[in-house]
């Protein structure tokens, strides 16, 4: 038997998901992926929606490769995207579907919330950034649409809160993620009671809040028996870019990030959150990390345009062949990544165009066109966040740190050091698992702090520069 400690991160993005173990060698990090799986929304009852069962089989799947490899994992910890959720009765029973972010039914939610607390002061108390799928709107669209689901709900579980609790038995609100719901104070770093009382929404179904690294039990029986082991779960970052920041492998505390893949999350830490008006102006959020930290970023649409379009008219081409094919267009064209009407279009190429055409550029023409149209938009896109969160944090940055699956878009890398005229440093690719690890390995005692992770990380991954 394999005597090294291990360590699995289960990584879900919208997309995809993967299991990837880690140990300690040579003072270095070491990971493996030992399984991957598709994720996607699917449509059911005319709501797009997660199966949720399907993807706590591939859980369960991916953790039974580490018995079949004979390498098992002392601790275990599940991330996934934020906002979404699950209701839960008294019995435990789900109720509903785990409704999508990008399901339509927040439409006009916004307006049924800032009838209750003005939009300003919402921002105040929370510090969170309004995006419209946002759980605070979603809670709103259950409120009004199905109130029934909400007077049954006991427990509200953030999408891998639930998961861990089908592991365990045991729920939590991890921060990262409860952040993300726009009802955490920025100031108490918990849930804001008077806030949640003005919506209407019941105070018992949210869990105690409970920050990453905390560990939260060991495997249910049945699932032990299932999977061929017992180990422990310890809450990492949960929310996905909570734990990719942890991976940032920035030598001071004040660097500029870009965690990049469906979405680019763009921004610093802070260690108080700037819940000014003039920040919320700049639809800049103060998201939860580590140890209280806040990530102080701005959503920006990310690689999720691209997807689109390499599905609609790629063909065959992989993401390398498409950044290739891009970097040989001399179309100028850009478009407003962050408009809504990219969020989930019925056709993005369609759009792409359509949003050219209305603001008299040239069209792009194929896959490679529309590719160096969305690329140039996001360097640029990446240029105007950078002078902003630049203007707010009153600091110069002079290095951007890429990481995530974007690490790996050479084009977009080259564009952005031009576009912003910093040096890029791209790497690591699995930031977000190595994040969600070292969470875990700091838990154990591996690790010392998050000053110690981030060194080690420097050491432990490929970092590509670009000026």
């Amino acid at each position: 038997m394999n005597m090294e400690k291990y360590y699995l991160a289960i990584d879900i993005g919208a997309s995809s998901g993967r299991h990837i173990l880690a140990h300690m060698e040579d003072g270095k990090m070491a990971i493996e992926e030992i399984y991957r799986f598709p994720n996607g929304m699917v449509e059911k009852q005319g709501q797009k929606i997660w199966d949720i069962d399907a993807l706590f089989e591939e859980i369960k799947t991916g953790m039974k490769k580490c018995k079949d490899i004979g390498k098992l994992p002392v601790s275990v910890g599940i991330d996934t995207w934020a906002v979404d959720f699950v209701l839960l009765d008294g019995e435990n029973k789900r109720i509903g579907n785990a409704v999508a972010y990008r399901d339509d039914r927040t439409k006009n939610m916004d307006k049924k919330v800032y009838e209750l607390i003005d939009e300003k002061e919402l921002y105040k108390r929370t510090g969170i950034q309004k995006q419209l799928f946002n759980t605070i709107y979603q809670l709103m669209a259950l409120r009004e649409k199905n109130p029934d689901e909400l007077k049954k709900a006991a427990k509200l579980l953030m999408i891998p809160d639930y998961f861990h609790f089908v592991l365990t038995g045991n729920t939590a609100a991890e921060y990262t993620n409860a952040t993300t719901t726009q009802l955490v104070s920025a100031k108490t770093n918990d849930w804001d009671w008077e806030l949640i009382d003005k919506l209407g929404y019941p105070q018992s179904i949210f869990q105690k809040i409970q920050m990453p690294g905390t560990e939260l039990g060991n495997l249910k029986d049945d699932i032990a028996k299932e999977v061929g082991y017992t180990c422990k779960v310890v809450l990492p970052a949960t929310h996905d870019t909570g734990s990719a920041v942890m991976a940032v492998p920035a030598e001071s505390g004040s660097a500029l990030y870009i965690s990049s893949g469906t979405w680019s999350l763009m921004g610093t830490e802070l260690l108080k959150a700037d819940c000014s008006e003039q920040s919320r102006q700049h639809n800049l959020t103060n998201e939860g990390g580590y140890q209280y930290r806040f990530r102080y970023l701005k959503n920006i649409m990310g690689l999720w345009m691209i997807q689109s379009v390499k599905k609609e008219i790629g063909g065959g081409l992989g993401f390398g062949e498409i950044c290739e094919a891009a970097s040989k267009c001399s179309i100028s064209s850009i478009v407003d990544c962050n408009a809504d009407r990219f969020l989930a279009p019925a056709n993005m190429t369609e759009e792409v165009k359509a949003a050219c055409r209305e603001s008299g550029q040239k069209e792009p023409e194929g896959i490679a066109e529309a590719a160096a149209v969305i690329y140039n938009s996001l360097a640029e896109c990446y240029a105007s966040t950078a002078k902003e969160i630049e203007q707010m944090t009153q600091t110069s940055y002079d290095c951007i740190y890429i990481i995530g699956g974007g690490a790996n878009a050479d084009y977009l890398n080259r564009l952005t050091a031009k576009a912003t005229g910093k040096k890029v440093c791209a790497g690591p690719t699995e930031a977000t698992a190595v994040g969600n690890l070292a969470a875990q390995m700091i838990a154990d005692g591996i690790l010392g702090d998050l000053e110690d992770a981030r060194k080690c990380i420097r050491t432990s991954f490929p970092v590509k520069e670009y000026s």
